[in-house]
């Protein structure tokens, strides 16, 4: 991924989330043999890598290298977007992580990886009760781990 195509282009957010978003997943023997801690690692060497690569470029401004848990598709899946952390591309809510372990450990670990499983599912009005009953929004936010990889390095102090 820290060699593929990288396009940084403000002007057009499709064009960088077509060319820059990597759908990665793996079946349960190759899960069995990977671990958390190679994953993290491996996404923390292709931030660094797309970090260099970004200021060869020339880019003069924000950059963010996210990864989130796609649990609907069984895939970890990762960009690279000239957006800070809270202007991420999702149409739906998200936050922001400084926690990678997390997020790898929760798609190490998805036993039905691209499936929902009944057991898991609510009927719509058990999801507004749900709500009336926390007092919150019924969805939860998607967990998005962001490392800066723009000009301005230490940008988002954590998220590196």
């Amino acid at each position: 991924m820290a060699e593929e195509p990288l396009t940084l282009n403000s002007a057009d957010r499709r064009v960088e989330v077509e060319t820059n978003t990597w759908l990665l997943s793996t079946g349960a023997e190759d899960r069995a043999s990977l671990s958390v801690t190679e994953v993290v690692a491996a996404f923390h060497r292709t931030a660094a890598a797309i970090r260099g690569r970004v200021r060869e470029m020339g880019h003069r401004g924000v950059a963010t290298f996210y990864v989130w848990h796609d649990a609907q598709a069984g895939q970890l899946r990762c960009s690279t977007g000239s957006v800070p952390p809270d202007a991420l591309p999702f149409g739906g809510l998200y936050a922001a992580s400084g926690d990678l372990d997390a997020i790898v450990a929760e798609f190490m670990t998805d036993e039905s990886p691209g499936f929902v499983l009944w057991s898991d599912l609510e009927e719509p009005q058990d999801v507004e009760n749900r709500a009336e009953r926390a007092g919150t929004d019924p969805e939860i936010p998607l967990s998005v781990w962001v490392s800066d990889v723009g000009d301005e390095a230490g940008m988002y102090p954590g998220h590196r």
